[in-house]
């Protein structure tokens, strides 16, 4: 209703769908997990601090860590050896 009050739409979700944003609650789960809540005696100074250890999450999130789904591989490499065949089969 608040989107629609904002003359806004959502990109996604569907009513009664409990599945359709589980990707996204995994994702926002393992943050909580391995940044948010890792040490539970951290205190974070500010806003600041916790934006800036979020950044820093998220790039090793998508270009160091390893993924056992995708060959051990960090997402970008992963992604980048998909554009690469999908860009050599389409030149073929």
């Amino acid at each position: 209703d608040a989107l629609v009050e904002a003359g806004l739409q959502g990109s996604i979700g569907s009513a009664g769908d409990a599945l359709d944003n589980a990707m996204m609650e995994s994702t926002i789960g393992l943050y909580k997990t391995e940044l948010i809540g890792f040490d539970p005696r951290r205190t974070w100074r500010d806003a600041q601090e916790v934006e800036t250890e979020t950044a820093s999450w998220v790039y090793w999130y998508n270009h160091q860590r390893l993924h056992s789904s995708i060959g051990d591989v960090p997402p970008i490499e992963y992604e980048q050896d998909y554009e690469e065949f999908n860009t050599t089969r389409r030149a073929q």
